[in-house]
């Protein structure tokens, strides 16, 4: 007994020890992100202003209204009118020297890690984000930027990914039974996740007792394609969107790359209006590796990128397409030949009515945060969308998906004030999106001073530690 009493007394002290450690950790990363509240920037707890003198950028039609004053009150737009027309006591004036005023733009497929990418979204212009793979920290983050005790974009998340029970990887929660799942989905809906993500391992069986769980639980439902279902057989009224292109390709055609098969899934897309999330960037960037010829990953990229994913996620995508192009040299032409066919029917899907969103997979290790939103949008274009076209994708057709986004992406009275103030016009120069002169989030204005603060404090962080403990927590609560 006395030896069970010293190990029981050893571990105690292992366990606190541990506890304390972990404790730390998180203590030093919360102190390392306190630049991100918003107490630290007098001027953007106020969200109340005039802006005149102005170009609005409104995202409801191709067209720019000239030389306007905008008011907006507690967040929201109140009144647009003529310059130097809105003469309203008490609201500070801001000037918008002639000016382009547009929407802030929307990821609507994003894998947060760390608080900091909320600082880099905010500098690329993003002013909401659709967080794909839910958990705790996600749940925290959302709480903290809806009660103002942080900037970032406004914040909105799935739950874990739902898959069936053959379907390995830690990543996601794999269901064995429906009764399961129905529980699942009410226990997400409890808990504040703002909508259900199904996997690529999901049955028949599993998928119709979330949609139809979800139907009850008045909660919407994002797919990313599955592998044990026909492709037109997954869309269903709870499903706002589909995800990734590649998944059409592999999913939708079998890896055949025929333009004559891809009339009957833009007819789907169309007669559901679900709407379809490209994140073409990603499947871009394999053919950049491929290109590289074993010159590493590109610098510029990797260093916006969480620490523990460049080891366990940046590292391993490039050496596994090394090694892929050792083995078959061909795999680099095979890889931009569907990618030039990603493009092609992007076209196709845009000329025929389908509703894109734009979707970027940032997080993954090889998109960067915020950066990755631009890039997607340059391979839009590249496919033959017009600036007005591309610039939809990320602000007025995201509004069009879910309830979460349906007061944001114009720039309309009664809108939330989520908006880009640039110096030239983005329907002219898409580029131009890049360069904010202020970004604007709910009303509160973040001047470009603060936006190279957060991007300085993002680049090549610590916190490999730190994201590893959160994903812990993750297995620990979700598995």
């Amino acid at each position: 007994m006395k030896y069970i009493r010293i190990f029981l007394k050893s571990l105690t002290l292992l366990v606190l020890i541990l506890a304390g450690y972990i404790l730390i950790i998180l203590a030093i990363d919360y102190y390392k992100t306190d630049y991100l509240k918003l107490n630290n920037y007098p001027d953007s707890i106020k969200n109340s202003y005039v802006i005149n003198n102005v170009n609005i950028v409104p995202m409801t039609k191709d067209t720019i209204l000239e030389h306007k004053s905008i008011f907006i009150k507690e967040g929201l737009i109140k009144k647009i009118a003529e310059a130097d027309s809105l003469y309203i006591d008490g609201y500070d004036i801001i000037n918008g020297n002639n000016m382009f005023l547009s929407p802030g733009l929307i990821d609507m497929h994003i894998h947060l890690w760390d608080r900091y990418e909320l600082g880099l979204y905010l500098a690329n212009g993003i002013t909401a984000v659709r967080n794909l793979w839910g958990y705790p920290m996600h749940l925290r983050i959302k709480k903290d930027i809806e009660n103002k005790n942080i900037l970032g974009p406004m914040f909105f998340t799935s739950s874990p990914k739902l898959t069936s029970s053959d379907d390995s990887g830690d990543d996601k929660v794999q269901i064995k039974t429906a009764d399961e799942a129905k529980k699942l989905v009410i226990e997400y809906k409890k808990r504040g996740f703002n909508f259900i993500k199904i996997y690529a391992g999901l049955n028949k069986e599993l998928f119709k007792a979330i949609t139809e769980q979800a139907k009850v639980s008045n909660i919407k439902i994002v797919s990313h394609p599955n592998r044990n279902m026909p492709y037109l057989k997954q869309f269903n009224s709870q499903v706002v969107s589909m995800e990734h292109m590649e998944e059409i390709v592999q999913e939708g055609l079998n890896f055949n790359l025929d333009t004559t098969k891809v009339k009957p899934i833009i007819q789907k897309f169309v007669a559901t209006k679900t709407s379809f999330s490209p994140t073409l960037i990603g499947y871009y960037k394999i053919y950049e590796l491929l290109e590289q010829n074993g010159n590493g990953l590109n610098p510029d990229f990797l260093k916006y990128i969480n620490p523990l994913i460049q080891i366990t996620d940046s590292k391993v995508q490039y050496n596994r397409w090394k090694s892929e192009k050792t083995l078959n040299p061909s795999i680099t032409e095979a890889i931009y030949k569907q990618h030039q066919f990603h493009l092609y029917l992007l076209k196709q899907m845009q000329k025929n009515g389908v509703n894109i969103i734009c979707g970027t997979d940032a997080g993954i290790g090889i998109t960067a945060p915020g950066y990755s939103l631009h890039e997607e949008l340059n391979l839009y274009k590249e496919a033959g969308l017009s600036n007005y076209e591309t610039l939809k994708t990320a602000t007025i057709n995201p509004s069009k998906t879910q309830k979460e986004f349906k007061n944001m992406g114009t720039v309309e009275e009664g809108k939330i004030a989520n908006l880009l103030l640039t110096k030239t016009n983005p329907l002219k120069d898409i580029e131009t999106l890049k360069f904010p002169e202020f970004v604007m989030v709910k009303g509160h204005r973040i001047n470009q001073n603060t936006l190279s603060l957060f991007i300085n404090k993002a680049i090549n962080r610590n916190g490999l530690v730190t994201t590893a403990i959160r994903y812990a927590e993750y297995l620990f609560v979700e598995k």
